[in-house]
C-alpha cells in the first residue's frame, strides 16, 4: 500500500493530468450501446484535434470532429486518409440493430488480430480495446492476463502502448434465439446476485469516460502491455476523481495493490 499511496499522492500533487498533444483518435466498433458511448466521449470530452469512425456505409447524420472512414480504408496502402496514433477497438457481446448502428463498422472477436495488424502497419501505437465479459464466467486467472491467442498475438506486433480492458457488460434476456440460447441467457441472468460488488458492469457512460480517459494519458506513461481488470474499472468507476488511480496503475502499482 505505500507504493500505492506515494502514486496517488504524486498523481494528486499534479496540477492537471498528463496529457498528449492534441491528435486524430480512431474508433472501430462505434455500434452499440458501448461503442457509441465511446465514440460520444471521444468526441465530446477527449480533447481530440478530430475523431474518425470506421464505418460500412453511409451515415444518416454526422456531427462536428466526426470523420467517417470507410473500413476498407484499414486495407488501403495507398490511402493517406488515415493518420492518426491512437485507437480503440470496441467489442460489445451484444448491440441493437437498427440503421444507424448498422452503418458502423463492427468488428468481430475472432477477427482481432488482422485488425490490429492493419492498424499498427497504418501508423497506430497506441491500442485500447475494449473487451466485454459476462460478469459471472470470467476465470480469475484471465482478469490480468491475455483471454486468447488472439490477444497474445496482438501484443506480439510492437504497439507501444496496448490496453485490454476487460469489462463486465451483461446480456439483455429477451425472446430472440432458440429455446436451449433462451435458457442459457437467463441461467446467467440468475448469476448476477452471486458476482461480487465490484465485478457488477459498470455503466456504459461511466466506462466510455473511463476509457478515454486512460487513452488520453498513455502518452505520459511507460510503454507497454496491460491489462485493466474489472475490479478496478469497477473502482475507479466509484471514485469521485478516478485519474489519480488510474495513473498510479499506469505508472507501475499493481492492480492488488490498486484495489
Amino acid at each position: 500500500m505505500d507504493a500505492l499511496a506515494q502514486a496517488l499522492r504524486g498523481a494528486q500533487a499534479a496540477v492537471s493530468p498528463p496529457l498528449c498533444a492534441l491528435e486524430t483518435a480512431l474508433v472501430a466498433g462505434a455500434g452499440g450501446t458501448l461503442g457509441s458511448a465511446v465514440l460520444t466521449q471521444a468526441l465530446v470530452a477527449g480533447r481530440f484535434q478530430q475523431v474518425a469512425a470506421l464505418v460500412r456505409g453511409p451515415l444518416a447524420s454526422t456531427v462536428r470532429g466526426l470523420r467517417p472512414l470507410p473500413a476498407e480504408t484499414l486495407q488501403d496502402a495507398a490511402c493517406t486518409d488515415l493518420a492518426c496514433t491512437l485507437a480503440f477497438v470496441v467489442f460489445e457481446r451484444e448491440r441493437h440493430s437498427n440503421g444507424r448502428d448498422d452503418a458502423f463498422f463492427q468488428p468481430e472477436p475472432v477477427a482481432l488480430r488482422p485488425l490490429a495488424e492493419a492498424l499498427h502497419r497504418r501508423g497506430v501505437r497506441r491500442l485500447v480495446v475494449v473487451v466485454p465479459h459476462a460478469p459471472a464466467l470470467l476465470p480469475h486467472a484471465l482478469k490480468g492476463g491475455f483471454a486468447s491467442a488472439e490477444e497474445g498475438a496482438v501484443a506480439a506486433l510492437g504497439f507501444e502502448h496496448l490496453v485490454f480492458v476487460r469489462a463486465a457488460q451483461a446480456a439483455r434476456c429477451g425472446t430472440a434465439g432458440s429455446r436451449l440460447q433462451r435458457f442459457a441467457d437467463w441461467w446467467l441472468s440468475q448469476l448476477g446476485w452471486m458476482v461480487p460488488q465490484r465485478e457488477q458492469p459498470v455503466r456504459a457512460v461511466q466506462l466510455a469516460t473511463l476509457v478515454v480517459h486512460l487513452a488520453r494519458t498513455l502518452a505520459a506513461a511507460p510503454p507497454g502491455t496491460r491489462v485493466l481488470p474489472p475490479e478496478l474499472l469497477w473502482q475507479a468507476s466509484q471514485a469521485a476523481e478516478p485519474e489519480p488511480l488510474l495513473q498510479a496503475w499506469l505508472g507501475g502499482v499493481s492492480a492488488d495493490q490498486a484495489t
